[in-house]
This record gives C-alpha cells, sequence and structure tokens, in this order.
C-alpha cells in the first residue's frame, strides 16, 4: 500500500469510530451514522481499501478500543446481541466492492447498489445473530433490529453514496494535477 492509501484507510477507520460514537439507543440496536460513513466508503475509497478499512476498523474495536456504538469495543461486542451487524458491515463492504466493479451498470446506479447491497448484509447477518444470541424469533428481531431503521437508513445511504462520490472526484481531480 502506498502512504497515501494508508493515510486515506485511517482516517477512514477514525470516521467509522466517530460516526458510531454519535449514537442514539433504540432498544438492541442503537441509530448511529455509521452507516451513512459505511456507504460513503467503498464508493470514496474504492472497493479494496474500504474492506480494508472496516477490517481494520473490526480489529480495533474486537482488541478493545471503544470504536464501536456507546463507546464499546472487545470481542463481547462482537459475539453479543449486536455483532452480526459488525460482521455484516465487513460482508456488505465486500459486497459493495465487487458491485463496483460491474462496469456494465451506469456509475451512479453502480454506487447506490453497493450502498444497498452492504446494507441488506449487514441487516441479515445482524438479524441472524440477534435471534441467535437473544433467542427472538424472525418477526421481533426484524420488529426491533430492522424495520424502525429502514427509511432513516435509506436517507443515510442516499447521503453516503453521494458524499463518497464528491470525495472520490475531489481526491482523483486533486491526485491528477499533484
Amino acid at each position: 500500500m502506498r502512504a497515501v492509501q494508508i493515510a486515506r484507510c485511517g482516517l477512514c477507520v477514525a470516521l467509522l469510530a466517530v460516526s458510531s460514537a454519535i449514537s442514539i439507543p433504540l432498544g438492541p440496536v442503537p441509530f448511529t451514522l455509521q452507516t451513512l460513513t459505511l456507504a460513503m466508503l467503498p464508493v470514496a475509497l474504492g472497493g479494496k481499501d474500504a474492506v480494508i478499512t472496516v477490517a481494520l476498523y473490526l480489529l480495533l474495536g474486537g482488541l478493545g478500543l471503544p470504536v464501536f456504538s456507546g463507546f464499546s469495543g472487545g470481542i463481547a461486542s462482537i459475539v453479543g446481541p449486536t455483532g452480526g451487524y459488525l460482521w455484516g458491515f465487513l460482508v456488505g463492504t465486500m459486497l459493495a466492492a465487487a458491485i463496483l466493479q460491474l462496469h456494465i451498470i451506469p456509475e451512479r446506479l453502480r454506487e447506490v447498489l453497493a450502498a444497498i447491497g452492504m446494507l441488506l448484509v449487514a441487516y441479515t447477518l445482524g438479524t441472524a445473530q440477534l435471534m441467535l444470541v437473544t433467542g427472538m424469533d424472525l418477526f421481533a428481531a426484524l420488529a426491533v433490529a430492522v424495520l424502525p431503521f429502514m427509511i432513516p437508513d435509506a436517507i443515510k445511504l442516499v447521503i453516503g453514496a453521494q458524499l463518497g462520490h464528491s470525495v472520490r472526484r475531489a481526491t482523483s481531480a486533486r491526485t491528477a494535477s499533484a
């Protein structure tokens, strides 16, 4: 990795930590700005660097740094009721990276589809782990962990993908002029 890539990934790990710190508890799953940042990363950084960023974020949190929502961290966060959303962010970012490589789809549509794919994977893995850890049935888990977030998350995805597009354009133009 080049120094610029390392710096961008490091900055985005910090951005993920800050966006998860902005948290409103709503039952077992808090409302954060993390989804907005996660929608932005693959578009702004490119797929590989976005995956590295999310993996580093999870590693730091897993090691106990308070980077997850509510200033939490540690293995308990990853294996606990909402840990599936954290793993889902990584797997979802991998899917987003793959979608962004589908050049047969127009660029802006790819960016939105990548963000939607990331969120659907996070919802799926998060809901599955919530059910497994708490014993909730599917409908109860969806009622507390997905349904209340669908509209705000849709808004965050659109904003995040747009921000990512703007960041990528700005950094590409800056790199080209340097």
